[in-house]
């Protein structure tokens, strides 16, 4: 057996998976950590509880698969964390995750500085509170007695890495996310890093997404049963990975994920960015650019219906019961603004309603419009894609929701497009894999591994029939309520 194994750092679970040679899967292993909201706004998780799902998962791959056979570790993490360091390298605080809205304030601030706003637009990344660099332009109010005393600012993985490596690093798709680079360049952004109160001295050293980092330390690779010469390559960040791992990587090839929260991507083959800020663009390699649009609702709207209306039913169960449902012309419609949105709001403070409510509607019918909920504001991301990528030729599904029929042949009935669902859901770490094997020399630049299309959802004409006047509808009430 020769593996090369994915690391996929979550928001809520590590996962960490073994491929072969045809990106099929030999083992994996994977552990959750809380995510906390201690105050207003917060949403914070310890990064060592992290750093300890992703050696657990490894200790248990590497005894899975054995240490021998393992070529190469990669490695994917969720965007926009940030963790302060102290001398010693330990954290001075929480972790601040992509989902941390304290820097609100700041970052409405900065949207009424045209200049700004401009010089913002140009790193790709959307002004909200998620971007690094409005959280610690917040930590310098807040919390300046902790800023005082960072001595290393950094993302998850690159905390990760040094703790199996020794060395500070940062993949250029990651940094690429922070808002504190400038992609143009491929380079920190002096300007912006004054802007954020941090120097280069603290940040991690920049590197390419197939870049291998330094050695495992040998006390490291005897703790998790690895061979100290396991090459572990730096791997990009979970959404690039995504598109990379589901083959989405063409013209007009369309990744769709939904784990917690969600995302539509597609990949260019050149740098572009929304002039108008509502899309990211991040690196994923040479030529390979990452546009798209993130969501804060997703499986986290299905998880509060389930602990809302139908505590006794597990979440498989509760969506059998929304399929007893059947989408009505008119009928109720739900926004599924919970946790604030991004895309394609960018709406912090955004809020969910349900409209439409009646006398007869049951439990089936409110989780089905909540499902459908998630999915038409995706589907309003897609619409904002097309104008910069091209329209979509094909939708390729991931994360928990690709394992829901009901939901993908949703997403095939509103937006009218074919959806295919891969034999591996897990792609952003077969992405990482991927990275890895390219490093190698086992696959050429701008090449994926295959991920055979283990379903296929095409649209219901009668579906589609109904849900295009309710995707209008949805539309004009995100717009009226929006204020």
């Amino acid at each position: 057996m020769d593996v090369i194994v994915g690391v996929d750092i979550g928001t809520t679970s590590t996962k960490v998976v073994a491929f072969d040679k045809t990106g099929a899967v030999v083992a994996q292993a994977g552990g959750g950590y809380p995510l906390d909201r201690t105050e207003p706004g917060a949403a914070t998780q310890d990064p060592r509880l992290i750093l300890a799902a992703v050696q657990n998962g490894l200790r248990q791959v590497a005894a899975q698969v054995g240490a021998t056979n393992i070529a190469a570790v990669g490695f994917s993490a969720a965007m926009h964390s940030l963790i302060l360091l102290d001398a010693d390298g330990q954290p001075l605080a929480p972790m601040m995750t992509w989902a941390d809205n304290r820097a609100q304030q700041v970052a409405q601030d900065a949207a009424k500085d045209p200049a700004l706003v401009a010089r913002l637009r140009q790193t790709g990344v959307p002004l909200h509170p998620m971007s690094p660099l409005f959280k610690l332009r917040w930590l310098q109010k807040a919390r300046p007695d902790l800023m005082a005393r960072a001595v290393r600012v950094v993302g998850i993985k690159a905390f990760v890495l040094h703790a199996l490596c020794g060395a500070y690093v940062v993949d250029r798709s990651l940094a690429n996310a922070t808002g504190l680079y400038d992609p143009a360049t491929g380079d920190w952004a002096d300007d912006l890093l004054a802007l954020a109160g941090v120097t280069r001295a603290q940040l991690p050293a920049l590197c390419e997404p197939t870049a291998q980092v330094a050695p495992l330390l040998a006390t490291v690779a005897t703790s998790l049963g690895l061979d100290p010469a396991t090459p572990l390559i730096s791997g990009s960040s979970d959404g690039p990975l995504s598109n990379l791992g589901l083959g989405a990587i063409g013209p007009g090839q369309v990744a769709v994920t939904i784990g917690t929260s969600g995302a539509v991507r597609v990949v260019a083959d050149h740098l572009v960015r929304d002039p108008l800020g509502r899309l990211f663009t991040y690196y994923l390699a040479p030529h390979q650019w990452v546009v798209g649009g993130p969501v804060n609702n997703g499986g986290n709207v299905l998880q509060w219906l389930n602990r809302t209306l139908a505590p006794a039913l597990d979440l498989p169960a509760l969506t059998v019961l929304a399929a007893t449902a059947q989408p009505v012309p008119g009928g109720l419609l739900f926004l599924p603004y919970l946790a604030g949105e991004r895309a394609p709001l960018w709406d912090a403070a955004a809020t969910g309603s349900f409209v439409g409510l009646k006398t007869t509607h049951t439990t089936a019918d409110l989780v089905r419009a909540g499902m459908e909920g998630v999915i038409f504001n995706l589907a309003a991301v897609l619409d904002l894609l097309a104008p910069l990528a091209g329209p979509p030729a094909s939708l390729a599904a991931a994360g928990g929701f690709a394992k829901s029929p009901l939901w993908c042949q949703m997403l095939a009935d509103i937006t009218n497009h074919a959806v295919v669902v891969p034999a591996s859901v897990e792609s952003s770490a077969l992405g990482a894999a991927v990275l890895a094997a390219q490093a190698l020399g086992r696959l050429a630049p701008e090449t994926t591994l295959p991920n055979a299309a283990a379903h296929r959802f095409t649209p219901n004409p009668e579906a589609v029939a109904v849900y295009g006047p309710q995707r209008a509808r949805f539309a004009a009430l995100t717009a009226a309520l929006q204020a």
